[in-house]
């Protein structure tokens, strides 16, 4: 049986993926807030960097534990916008020997277009910590992909949980996805789209399998954005299928996603829980 793992580096988690003879074993994540902090300092902070290289060593070493033959690892908007980018990627190399890989924002676009699309047609949203990609694929070919750098963590540090911020951060932002081709669905990626289908769907256990396909409409963004918004922290890290590290960020997340939604004419959001983990996996040859 061969073994393999991929590591994605993200600006609000890092997660594991473990493949064994082109079959996905499972996936696995810790929340480390890399991201924590960049909108205004332009540097990834100290703290963030040592737990979050501290997590992809942990990752490294459970994946080589149980077999990989080789273990690859991704990074995305955090670390690619960091003026200190080099500092955190020599700590992760002084830590597991690890070399990480950091993505273009159309290269992050592509493998999450990969990864929920497959060899079908359509568009996918990927909601991020640090930025946001929107992929177009028609007839065969990726007719639109563009990253901005807006996401939940970076919301969370221009906005906090003021609605009003948000919301005008978020319209501002959404102008630059109007030059996208117009369409009426969009597959949703990431952790905000993931947690806001397992909202929807009142869900008491996240799973993959229900909430791949589930398709959420407008209003029912625009509902759990203002529902989450009236929430504490605590009331949201409460309620089923929220994931540790999340709570904090996911009403932003909801504002955005809405705002995005209304803006482009996209009248529903189809989630996904195979994302840019398995597009990367699946560029690799792994799968």
């Amino acid at each position: 049986m061969r073994k393999f793992a991929v590591i994605d580096v993200g600006s609000n988690s890092v997660r594991l993926l473990f493949v064994a003879d082109g079959k996905v074993l499972y996936k696995v994540l810790q929340t480390t807030r890399l991201g924590e902090g960049l909108a205004q300092s332009g540097v990834l902070n100290a703290v963030a960097i040592e737990r979050s290289a501290r997590a992809i060593a942990f990752f490294y070493e459970k994946a080589t534990s149980e077999g990989a033959e080789e273990v690859f690892a991704f990074a995305t908007a955090a670390v690619r916008s960091a003026k200190n980018k080099e500092e955190f990627l020599t700590r992760v190399a002084e830590l597991c020997s690890m070399q990480v890989e950091v993505l273009s924002g159309e290269e992050e676009a592509e493998i999450g277009a990969i990864g929920a699309l497959g060899t079908s047609d359509g568009g996918i949203c990927d909601v991020g910590g640090a930025s946001t990609e929107i992929v177009v694929k028609r007839e065969g070919k990726l007719v639109y992909k563009k990253s901005v750098d807006i996401g939940v963590v970076r919301l969370k540090d221009l906005c906090g949980r003021d609605k009003d911020k948000l919301l005008r951060t978020a319209e501002t932002a959404a102008e630059n996805f109007s030059d996208m081709p117009k369409i009426d669905e969009l597959i949703g990626i990431g952790g905000t789209a993931t947690t806001l289908a397992a909202l929807a769907l009142r869900l008491e256990k996240y799973s993959g399998e229900k909430i791949t396909g589930a398709a959420i409409g407008i209003e029912q963004i625009r509902a759990l954005a203002d529902k989450l918004s009236l929430m504490t922290v605590e009331e949201i890290a409460a309620l089923p299928c929220v994931p540790k590290g999340r709570a904090d960020v996911l009403s932003g997340g909801a504002v955005w996603l809405s705002v995005l939604m209304q803006k482009q004419g996209i009248q529903r959001l189809i989630a996904s829980d195979t994302d840019n983990l398995e597009g990367y996996a699946l560029k690799k040859g792994l799968l």
